[in-house]
């Protein structure tokens, strides 16, 4: 499950937008959170883009994290 909430405090505290992840894996805002949101999957490709270009050293945290109940 992806942690909206880690991803966009990560954005936030590097400065970056969105869009300048949008742009990194040559897709459209509405993919980018279509991804987000679950209704589509990341490719490797880009969880490697996106963990190099924000300095994530552990993608788990975010892109694999497990949802508490």
């Amino acid at each position: 499950m992806f942690n909206q909430k880690k991803f966009k405090a990560l954005l936030v505290m590097k400065g970056k937008t969105m869009q300048n992840i949008a742009d990194l894996l040559g897709i459209n805002q509405a993919t980018l959170y279509r991804k987000i949101n679950g209704n589509s999957d990341f490719y490797r490709r880009e969880i490697q883009a996106i963990c190099n270009y924000l300095e994530i050293e552990d993608p788990n945290e975010i892109f694999f994290a497990q949802e508490i109940t």
